[in-house]
């Protein structure tokens, strides 16, 4: 067991297997009370004002206490982190990870922004760990790249993917989370879906195309596809001899 959990690990591609890693350990020491949550979450006057920058990052790290809604969450980061970056993103690792800095990025200023706006700033400030929308956003990407797949919710009905998010937000309301978090995650992982999938087409411009630092950090491996056995393929036009 314990090695086919260790086979299944080291089988994942890097930005799952580091990202999944981090969530864990961060979530067990809070646990543990061997870290401070209130070192954690985002708060803008002590990023702004203290210059405690890492909360922009660590507030995307921590699940909460360790119980069903984190089991849950384990699974959606490992199964749709996963399916994302083998396939989607296959050989394209500065992609990904691009992906997961613009969805970031998105969820803290609407959180931010959204705390200045009468009549909803209060609901804003109570959000201050995106952990829970970041894994939501990479949900709804996947479920829009992958709208025919059939699926079945706790073996009680079964849908397309295209209504995974949807599912999901509705046994959210109904076992008393709170929809705002995943609303959050719909709405960055839309505007990448956007900006990346259907404006292109519309247009033929990319807005989204990752910097160049960010793909000297990563040295993709090119995507090799084998070539069937058995198979004999005719020589170009050209190398065709011709009889004299």
């Amino acid at each position: 067991m314990a090695q086919a959990v260790e086979e299944w690990y080291k089988q994942m591609p890097i930005i799952t297997r580091s990202y999944l890693t981090a969530a864990i350990v961060t979530t067990i020491g809070c646990s543990l009370e061997i870290i401070s949550p209130y070192n954690l979450y985002l708060h803008p006057k002590l990023v702004v004002k203290q210059y405690q920058v890492w909360r922009l990052i660590t507030n995307f790290l921590y699940f909460r206490k360790m119980d069903l809604d984190f089991l849950f969450h384990m699974f959606f980061l490992a199964r749709y982190c996963k399916l994302l970056e083998e396939n989607s993103f296959r050989g394209r690792t500065a992609d990904f990870f691009y992906m997961l800095l613009f969805g970031a990025t998105v969820l803290t200023g609407i959180v931010l922004v959204g705390g200045m706006i009468p009549y909803v700033s209060e609901s804003f400030a109570r959000i201050i760990f995106l952990s829970n929308s970041l894994t939501f956003m990479m949900v709804y990407v996947w479920s829009k790249q992958n709208p025919f797949i059939h699926m079945s919710f706790l073996g009680l009905f079964t849908f397309t993917a295209a209504y995974l998010p949807w599912v999901l937000l509705g046994f959210s309301v109904l076992v008393g989370a709170s929809a705002w978090v995943d609303l959050l995650g719909m709405i960055a992982g839309h505007a990448y879906y956007f900006l990346e999938d259907v404006y292109p087409r519309m247009t033929g411009r990319r807005p989204l195309k990752t910097p160049a630092v960010i793909k000297a950090l990563f040295a993709d491996e090119p995507v090799v596809v084998a070539r069937p056995a058995n198979v004999r393929f005719a020589p170009p036009v050209d190398e065709v001899p011709q009889n004299q």
